[in-house]
């Protein structure tokens, strides 16, 4: 695997930005365009950013589908030459995701999890985002969490996405638990 820049951003929650959908829209057109050959369904705006009115780090997150692990090879030279860096990150092979950041990596506005269509996980990661679009309890006790957790050290990821697990997986247990309630 390519070793990746670091990623130099501090970890800042910052307060929603309205213009968070329309920064996503124009980089979804480019990143659906790069990826047709490959891609299965609509490339997705996951993560905080996805969530109006939810604070979050400023970077918008993607999710883009494909058939077939093995054709990421095949789609870095596709997104490089639309201007997004391959960013590795440990496990993605295990995982069978492709990770693009744009601009770049060391400082980034956007990133995109390239998934294999089969994977568990980019089901969970919709379930979470359109839980939290229409609970806002949670999405405020998620904010918290985060704010806090970015407090306490602007530049340990890991430990920042640690602090946030619990609270991700008891949400989605409770998802799981009712899956009738709605979903927007």
């Amino acid at each position: 695997m390519a070793v990746s820049e670091p990623r130099q951003d501090a970890i800042v929650v910052v307060p929603y930005d309205p213009a968070w959908p329309a920064t996503f829209e124009a980089q979804r057109g480019r990143v659906a365009a790069a990826l047709r050959p490959w891609l299965v369904g609509p490339v997705e705006h996951i993560g905080s950013t996805a969530v109006p009115g939810l604070p979050a780090k400023p970077i918008v997150d993607m999710l883009a589908r494909i058939a077939d692990y093995e054709a990421g090879h095949q789609i870095i030279p596709a997104m490089t030459a639309i201007g997004w860096a391959h960013a590795p990150e440990p496990h993605d092979e295990r995982l069978r995701r492709w990770e693009f950041c744009y601009p770049a990596v060391a400082r980034r506005t956007h990133h995109v999890h390239v998934v294999e269509e089969r994977s568990a996980d980019w089901p969970t990661w919709l379930a979470f985002r359109d839980h939290l679009r229409g609970h806002p309890a949670d999405a405020a006790g998620y904010a918290r969490l985060k704010r806090e957790l970015a407090a306490a050290d602007q530049r340990d990821r890991p430990a920042y996405r640690a602090g946030k697990a619990p609270f991700i997986q008891e949400l989605l247990r409770r998802i799981t638990a009712h899956p009738t309630q709605k979903r927007r």
